[in-house]
């Protein structure tokens, strides 16, 4: 009966979705002839350090995957499918030309399945490890309709890494991603994360970056009824040398949508370059739908470079809200006065701003291993940029 009033008031518009003529809008395909070989000019590529991913860019022989690890609790399903199936599975094609190579290079595709109805009270934890040279892989997950549960992926090793990755979030679930880069420091990592969010389905994601030479991830969401609900946070930490890049994209292409959009960083060191491309896209058909998305830079030496895009693209004027923000500084002289005119100490109040900046963010992981972690990285970022400034002051 739900199903027959459904297709009787909603159209099927997960199906039927328009074309986007656009450059900031690549045609999905798995044929990399349809991705050629960026030079640095693309719009899709100006702000990426081709240099460094070129390994990525390379078409060759099948590549194996990561070293995945963790324990699989009781109902969910892990295996290993062909890539003929994963194809089948997937929310969508490549949208770029590394997540295409991804597709064509992965020997098989990693699948987790939790089924309708299931309530997981722990989180499901699974390490995916680099044991050095070229990896590529995929991965589709399947969470069935109104299943509870929170995934965290953690990478760590050393790794050429390529990946697309697909989420589907059936009707009513509420579902918690985690993803978490912990890479070694030489670690070249790009790919494509793409999410479906079904009918008055919740969905968070948390992207954590603090590893790595380089990072490129192509960050997609769209919607499979109305109803659905969205929220993307995301912190990383850049330091010199260090590349890391976001491309957030939210296609609205259901009435009655919400999605909401954070993402923070912190910059230290000669050559730290941070990237957020922030896209929402209101169709036609999505009536009614609120969002906002929003990216802030926290500078804390000379010589960073931080790049913060947000983009809106609205076709239709029946809308409950919509907007962006961005923004890119150094400390807050106020908050630092305000601090420091109470007997705190310059470093300590440093400390505390920094501490602020990402908590909102941390808290809203939901896994105290993995908040405790982070937390220790803001730590580390601190001592290496007050490390830096007693070098600065020496000299």
């Amino acid at each position: 009966m739900n199903a027959d009033l459904t297709t009787a008031t909603v159209p099927n518009v997960a199906g039927a979705i328009e074309t986007i003529e656009s450059h900031l809008h690549p045609e999905p395909s798995y044929d990399i002839e349809k991705h050629p070989m960026p030079s640095g000019r693309e719009e899709i590529w100006r702000f990426s350090p081709i240099k460094v991913l070129k390994p990525l860019l390379k078409e060759g022989e099948i590549a194996e995957g990561l070293d995945w690890s963790g324990d699989v609790p009781e109902g969910v399903e892990w295996k290993t499918l062909s890539t003929e199936q994963g194809r089948e599975l997937a929310i969508e094609p490549p949208v770029d030309r590394i997540s295409a190579i991804a597709a064509a290079r992965s020997a098989a595709t990693q699948y987790l399945r939790v089924p309708a109805e299931a309530v997981i009270d722990e989180p499901i934890v699974f390490i995916g490890n680099g044991k050095g040279g070229h990896a590529a892989e995929s991965f589709v997950a399947e969470f069935g309709p109104h299943s509870k549960a929170t995934l965290v992926l953690r990478f760590e090793g050393s790794a050429q890494y390529a990946c697309k990755y697909d989420f589907r979030v059936a009707d009513g679930a509420e579902i918690n991603l985690v993803y978490v880069n912990d890479w070694a420091g030489d670690t070249v990592h790009a790919g494509q994360i793409s999410l479906e969010v079904g009918r008055d389905a919740r969905v968070r994601t948390v992207h954590a970056t603090m590893g790595g030479r380089a990072l490129r991830i192509a960050e997609r969401a769209r919607y499979a009824g109305p109803g659905g609900e969205l929220e993307q946070f995301g912190l990383y930490f850049a330091d010199a040398g260090q590349d890391v890049e976001h491309r957030m994209f939210v296609d609205h292409n259901a009435p009655n949508t919400k999605s909401n959009v954070d993402y923070r960083g912190a910059l230290q060191g000669k050559g730290a370059h941070s990237v957020w491309i922030g896209d929402v896209l209101i169709r036609k058909v999505a009536l009614g739908i609120e969002t906002y998305e929003s990216n802030k830079n926290l500078v804390l030496t000379e010589g960073c470079q931080a790049d913060s895009v947000p983009n809106l693209e609205i076709e239709t004027g029946d809308i409950a809200g919509a907007g962006h923000a961005s923004s890119t500084g150094r400390f807050d002289d106020n908050q630092l006065f305000y601090l420091m005119s109470r007997g705190i100490t310059e470093e300590e109040s440093r400390r505390l701003i920094v501490h602020g900046f990402f908590n909102d963010i941390i808290r809203r992981i939901g896994v105290p291993q993995i908040e405790k972690k982070l937390y220790e990285q803001v730590e580390r970022e601190l001592e290496l940029v007050h490390g830096s400034t007693n070098s600065g002051d020496e000299a």
